[in-house]
């Protein structure tokens, strides 16, 4: 009698339809993209965030051929747009702008995140933005020096403000305490705004702005600009001191910096695809007079990402565990 022998033919079989399926995955990638294309923000439209996606979109829609679109999904300090594209489809038609509040700090913060930096595709750096130290009027300070002489006689007298716990305002706040051995109370707010109407009605001392949201109120004179917070000055504000020109502060580097980011396991075909026309835009004269004009400073696209982005969360993380932050 014959014997059969099931398992080998069925162990053929799928070996046949992966052989299959594997030239209908590659076609897929080649023909990449065939569709429109959304960016998901994680915030309300007219952030910074938002107009950094803005910006780029537009660019980047022209050099991959196919609109790209922005859904802003607002809501737990980004988290709720972040999490949307770390569960999406890794076919590079769901992509996140990004900043490092969503990407990097809150899963620092909160147990509520459940996404890491590893359920990501890093694409690419786009832009880096400083924050800003900001006095009331009222507080009745000038400059950095008067400052820092001010709270450090009145230790626990003062408060500053930022958009919320965990945020790269609120750990740029807490750098400046550490780094000026000062103590002040932390006020979180919830956003920009109620932020802005303290300090301009005089109710709060001291705040962290991001540049972009913060320079028309400094330009105007309703606040008062004490130092922004990366390295260096910024080209776009240079009459504002960095803080760490003072040697008190020489160790304040944070600032708020947007990636274009993908789900997990993205095809490298279409990985190098999105990486090139993020690149080429990057190099877009329009794309950095508009980048330039709200403070931001246009990524290296030699930057490696991910190197960068390891970097950010062993920085944010010794800071959460200085001032014991946790939401």
């Amino acid at each position: 009698m014959r014997t059969t022998h099931p398992l080998p033919r069925r162990a053929a079989l799928l070996c046949g339809l992966a052989a299959l399926v594997a030239p209908a995955a590659m076609a897929q990638d080649a023909a990449y993209p065939s569709k429109p294309i959304t960016i998901v923000v994680g915030y309300p439209p007219g952030g910074s965030t938002d107009l950094t996606a803005r910006t780029v979109a537009t660019e980047l829609g022209n050099k991959l051929g196919v609109p790209v679109v922005i859904e802003n999904i607002g809501g737990a300090g980004g988290a709720i747009g972040a999490q949307k594209v770390a569960s999406s489809a890794p076919d590079g038609y769901t992509l996140l702008v990004g900043a490092s509040n969503e990407i990097a700090i809150n899963k620092l913060v909160t147990k509520k995140v459940k996404y890491d930096v590893k359920d990501f595709t890093a694409i690419g750096l786009i832009a880096s933005q400083p924050l800003v130290l900001v006095a009331s009027t009222g507080a009745g300070v000038k400059n950095l020096a008067e400052f820092t002489q001010k709270v450090s006689k009145n230790p626990g007298k003062f408060s500053y403000g930022s958009s919320g716990v965990g945020t790269s305002l609120h750990l740029a706040g807490e750098m400046v305490k550490e780094q000026g051995k000062l103590f002040m109370t932390h006020i979180p707010y919830r956003g920009i705004a109620p932020l802005t109407n303290d300090l301009m009605g005089n109710n709060l001392e001291y705040g962290v702005f991001v540049l972009s949201s913060g320079l028309p109120h400094i330009k105007s004179g309703k606040v008062i600009a004490l130092g922004t917070t990366e390295a260096k000055r910024s080209a776009a504000t240079p009459d504002i001191p960095a803080l760490a020109e003072t040697a008190q502060y020489k160790n304040v580097d944070i600032g708020v910096w947007f990636a274009l980011m993908a789900p997990a396991n993205l095809p490298k075909p279409v990985f190098d695809k999105v990486k090139k026309a993020l690149n080429d835009s990057l190099q877009s004269p329009d794309v950095r007079k508009k980048m330039e004009a709200t403070g931001s400073t246009v990524a290296a696209t030699n930057v490696n990402i991910d190197q960068y982005l390891a970097a950010e969360v062993a920085k944010y993380k010794k800071i959460v565990e200085f001032a014991k932050i946790e939401e």
